[in-house]
């Protein structure tokens, strides 16, 4: 029975977590930001990912870090299965965004605004993400 508590104690940490980034990324959001928008940021960073790991002008080491994030993202492997409602996909987010603001800081955020296929809030919560931009003081 010890296991499971360890279990449950690990799951609710996980929630926790999970329950911070999204209050963090939902503070952070710009005004801007419609719901339309929020739905694509998936695809586009998606397809951002791929771009800047395609861009030869960028150093090996950032490519390959993209290319191994893209597999990730890809693997049916993850730290914590899919299935498991709402922390299934949290690693994914903390993964990339861990892998977003390293690139950034070896690539620069013109790299960033170069390959970024989406419209301007969604660019402005991915410069978020990557820790590009403090949101603006409460208040």
């Amino acid at each position: 029975m010890d296991w499971l508590r360890v279990l449950l104690a690990v799951a609710g940490g996980l929630l926790l977590v999970w329950l911070v980034v999204l209050a963090l990324l939902w503070r952070t959001r710009p005004d801007g930001l419609t719901a339309r928008e929020a739905l694509r940021l998936l695809p586009d960073l998606v397809r951002l990912v791929r771009r800047l790991a395609a861009d030869r002008s960028l150093p090996r080491t950032v490519r390959v870090r993209l290319w191994l994030l893209l597999a990730y993202l890809l693997s049916p492997v993850d730290l914590v299965p899919d299935v498991v409602p709402v922390l299934g996909y949290a690693d994914d987010v903390v993964v990339t965004a861990w892998a977003l603001r390293s690139v950034v800081r070896r690539a620069g955020d013109d790299a960033l605004a170069r390959h970024w296929p989406g419209e301007a809030a969604g660019l402005a919560v991915v410069r978020r993400l990557a820790g590009l931009t403090r949101p603006p003081p409460p208040g």
